[in-house]
């Protein structure tokens, strides 16, 4: 699976983690990501992964199950 959020691209970070005694050992941080429904088109809903800081900025507009599709004018 991968770790990427599908709206902006951020992807797990490598790095190492050094304790008090200077003991150095690879870790990685990943992002923290959330599968959900969002509306691509007016009629087409898809399962994306989504970072949560893309959610709280409202980039992507999530699909509200058991809704109508929304009517274009």
């Amino acid at each position: 699976m991968s770790m990427r959020c599908e709206v902006c691209g951020k992807g797990v970070s490598r790095g190492n983690a050094i304790s008090h005694a200077h003991n150095v050992s690879h870790r990685e941080w990943r992002p923290n990501l959330k599968r959900v429904r969002v509306r691509v088109t007016p009629n087409q809903v898809r399962q994306i992964k989504v970072c949560t800081r893309c959610l709280r900025s409202d980039r992507v507009k999530k699909a509200v199950r058991g809704a109508a599709p929304v009517a274009s004018a």
